[in-house]
């Protein structure tokens, strides 16, 4: 009897070893195979999500906001997906800007170059008196004027627009600001008989860059002078307000239609009433920017026909 009940045990414990170690084995051959295939559909969920993302097409399975590893990863290329896309959008942005950019730049050199290369031609070809050969060079430098004028003005652009057009600023007297402004575009206004006015007062000083300042507002004043009638006239008015200080330029032009506000801003605009004058539609641009860069802005309102006023805020 005693041999029959310790003999039982050992079999017992043999047999339950073998079914423990059965269970074990088959758990793991389970748990193996269900990772692997997680894994598998772990994988096959992510490669059609970048299939889908590659194709540009459009998925309803995508669950960016679950709590699983896969949502999580959907979510991660989702964002670089979108990332990507607004890079190339800015990229062929960018590129057509280039475009346009050297096309306008070709079309505003073709016109004064065609005419150097013609008055230079008749020079060379021909035996002119003295006279007239100083005519057709007065020409040439005004051809030549022309094309030094669009390079400066592209070469300020180029510094706006990259960001390394640097301003000096400074308490300065804006009496003496609207001076130098004034000073470019006498001449001019004296052709003309127009009559310019200014009413600021002359203790009033501003933190601004009295040189660029001096050229935004002589942009302004260039094409208030150009786009004026003979016998007409200019007021430049300064108010002081709270935070800003206003710059009002009226002339009794032509005025511009309320559709052009925004438009005249733009880099090298011009209405087709008055291509027929002089420039390149770079002034307006490069004084808007000017003045954005001390942290101040240009307002413009008009009347055909009757005029138009810019105004200039500066902070005070």
């Amino acid at each position: 009897a005693g041999f029959f009940f310790s003999y039982i045990p050992q079999e017992l414990m043999r047999g339950s070893l073998f079914v423990f170690s059965g269970a074990a084995f088959l758990a793991t051959v389970f748990w193996a195979h269900w990772q692997g295939r997680q894994l598998s559909d772990f994988s096959n969920d992510i490669c059609e999500t970048v299939d889908i993302l590659m194709e540009g097409r459009e998925s309803k399975n995508f669950f960016p906001c679950e709590e699983t590893a896969v949502s999580r990863v959907q979510h991660k290329l989702l964002q670089y997906y979108e990332k990507m896309k607004d890079e190339q959008q800015r990229s062929r942005q960018d590129k057509q800007t280039i475009q346009e950019l050297v096309s306008d730049i070709s079309h505003q050199v073709k016109t004064p170059t065609a005419n150097i290369q013609m008055i230079s031609g008749i020079l060379n070809q021909h035996e002119l008196p003295p006279e007239k050969q100083r005519e057709f060079l007065s020409l040439m430098a005004v051809q030549i004027d022309k094309l030094d004028f669009l390079m400066q003005s592209l070469i300020k652009m180029s510094r706006l627009e990259t960001g390394i057009f640097i301003l000096h600023l400074k308490g300065a007297s804006l009496s003496d600001t609207l001076a130098k402004s004034i000073s470019m575009m006498l001449a001019e206004a004296e052709k003309k008989h127009i009559q310019l006015l200014v009413d600021c007062d002359r203790t009033l000083t501003l933190k601004h860059d009295p040189k660029w300042t001096a050229e935004a507002i002589g942009n302004i004043l260039n094409n208030a002078v150009k786009y004026t009638p003979e016998g007409g006239s200019i007021h430049i008015l300064v108010r002081p307000w709270q935070f800003y200080t206003r710059i009002d330029i009226s002339d009794t032009g032509i005025g511009i239609a309320e559709e052009h506000y925004h438009a005249i801003f733009q880099r090298f605009y011009r209405a087709k009433e008055v291509t027929t004058e002089e420039g390149v539609g770079l002034g307006l641009y490069l004084a808007r920017g000017i003045i954005a860069q001390q942290n101040g802005y240009i307002t413009v309102t008009s009347k055909k026909g009757e005029g138009s006023t810019f105004s200039v805020f500066l902070l005070s």
